[in-house]
């Protein structure tokens, strides 16, 4: 498995985005009553945002799952723990699959999307909020090295707030079965809006 990332375009990928948001296996992330026309204005204002940004997982060139990196200092989890220098939001949403389940796929998608966000210089610490009831994910969490903080009330949901420090990260990935290697990523800042890959 290979995974490249590319900046999301609300306008063109919103159909794309809305036929993964509006199945049943993705009710946590709270779109499934949600039109295309909805899906393309949530992620216009996120792209705009400044400090959360979305991107579009390739395997091999095609679409296989969103990402999204945000400030938490500016998010709602700001009121429901010290946020730290270097810490970074992420939330991931894996499409379905086409030709039924793979095997450890999910896990090697999240272990790109981490590796991503630990090659930028001063990111420390990935900070997630789950829905407290997403058992699934709260297991693929803790597989990477993700660290339970407690149930915290955000906004929309009760969420499980974890983090995962590099170490934890590091630590995780020596436990992975058969672990893609993945080429080197170039340092970089956070994606700025509007930045291509």
């Amino acid at each position: 498995m290979r995974f490249s990332f590319r900046c999301l375009d609300p306008a063109t990928d919103a159909a794309l985005l809305h036929s993964w948001v509006t199945r049943p296996y993705a009710t946590f992330w709270g779109m499934l009553s949600a039109t295309v026309e909805d899906v393309a204005r949530e992620y216009a204002k996120i792209q705009s945002s400044g400090d959360h940004h979305a991107l579009l997982g390739l395997d091999g060139g095609t679409p296989a799952f969103l990402m999204e990196e945000y400030q938490p200092a500016y998010s709602p989890l700001a009121a429901v723990y010290p946020v730290l220098p270097g810490d970074v939001g992420m939330h991931l949403l894996v499409a379905p699959p086409s030709e039924g389940p793979e095997p450890g796929y999910t896990a090697a998608v999240m272990d790109a999307v981490l590796g991503r966000l630990f090659s930028v210089p001063g990111v420390e610490r990935i900070v997630v909020e789950p829905d407290a009831r997403n058992t699934k994910i709260h297991a693929l969490n803790e597989r990477l090295g993700f660290q339970p903080a407690g149930v915290v009330t955000l906004p929309d949901k009760e969420a499980l707030l974890s983090f995962c420090c590099r170490s934890d990260y590091l630590a995780a990935c020596t436990a992975l079965p058969a672990r893609t290697a993945l080429p080197a990523m170039p340092s970089r800042p956070l994606i700025p809006q509007g930045a291509s890959l």
